[in-house]
């Protein structure tokens, strides 16, 4: 099965449209061979706009496109006649997508809300944001008709549209996000909970992007959960491309450290939890002080009895479900208990 390609963050350049030069032109005709000015205005430019889009995930057109380029106005004409305004670029970009004012060499950005400066944080659907505004169209030379100069021989010249370099970061929308080592069995999970279908196979690394599962609760009300790639140790310090992972859990309100409880890959329960908090505390603080339960899974292996036991001993103040996300045991109960915590009704 081929891998999509998948763009979370890019570079781009947006340049808007120069507004048309005003018109110089003066009314001629057989009762009027030496008539008056009647130059029209200039177009104004077209604008570049991000608008959030309800059918796209991710950033890969810009990849395609990283010069979002739009129409100049058209100069101003005769009989005092405005020109057209230039078309507007209109780029899509999913929810979630927050723009940085950038410069023009620009390097991998680790955290670029401390580095950059943030010009917009788009998160509903449908909402637009000018990102480079489209320059004033000139006056004609009719506008400079004075009792003293009966005959201005030029209008003025448009205005430039704005232009720059922008960095684009794309953080998933998500009220939970499950956080865990590879074949931890986060996405086994949720598809176990949600309608997402994520690739699952027993290998590690299974998940290279991450997938945001919907969960209908009772009652009408929903809640989304984000499966990131599996982390590794030094995933703050970018290891394994730990920071293209952790910042889609950036605007969970919830995080669920998922763990293989029966040990089945060679692993620690203990010791992963352990390293995966330091990992998301290295990363943000912030992050890690957010709300967070244990979510045990596996419990359908023998070995699982004695991971659980130590884990309740070693974390008695932190709630833990046990579950089986290749059976199905204890989901239910997650899903409820899910719903107390995330649950919502969509507006």
């Amino acid at each position: 099965m081929k891998q999509r390609t998948f763009v979370d963050h890019i570079r781009v350049y947006a340049r808007a449209g120069r507004g048309g030069n005003g018109s110089a032109h003066f009314r001629r005709g057989k009762f009027a061979p030496k008539g008056g000015p009647d130059g029209g205005d200039g177009g104004k430019g077209g604008d570049v706009i991000l608008e959030v889009a309800e059918n796209t995930d991710n950033l890969t057109v810009f990849l395609f496109n990283a010069k979002l380029i739009a129409e100049d106005g058209v100069p101003g004409g005769r009989q005092q006649m405005t020109g057209r305004g230039g078309k507007s670029f209109v780029g899509k970009v999913p929810p979630g997508t927050l723009v940085f004012r950038a410069d023009e060499m620009l390097g991998r950005i680790e955290h670029p809300e401390r580095e950059l400066e943030l010009v917009a944080d788009l998160t509903k659907k449908g909402e637009r944001f000018v990102l480079a505004a489209g320059g004033k169209g000139g006056k004609g030379n009719v506008h400079f008709k004075t009792s003293t100069n009966q005959a201005p021989a030029e209008g003025t010249p448009g205005e430039e549209g704005e232009e720059g370099y922008f960095y684009f970061e794309l953080r998933q929308i998500a009220d939970a996000g499950l956080v865990g080592f590879p074949n931890a069995g986060k996405s086994t999970l949720l598809g176990a909970l949600s309608h997402a279908k994520p690739r699952v196979a027993a290998y590690p690394f299974t998940t290279l992007q991450p997938t945001i599962g919907v969960l209908d609760f009772p009652g009408f009300s929903r809640g989304t959960v984000a499966d990131i790639p599996g982390l590794i140790e030094g995933a703050h310090a970018n290891v394994g491309l730990g920071h293209d992972f952790l910042r889609h859990i950036m605007r969970c309100s919830l995080l669920l450290f998922v763990l293989d409880t029966a040990g089945s890959e060679g692993r620690d329960p203990i010791e992963d939890l352990e390293k995966l908090r330091t990992e998301v505390n290295l990363y943000d603080e912030q992050l890690a002080a957010r709300p967070w339960l244990i979510i045990a899974n596996k419990t359908d292996l023998p070995e699982a009895e004695e991971g659980l036991g130590r884990l309740r001993t070693r974390f008695p103040k932190i709630e833990i479900l046990p579950v089986s996300a290749e059976s199905g045991t204890g989901i239910p109960e997650m899903k409820a208990r899910l719903q107390e915590l995330i649950g919502k009704r969509p507006e």
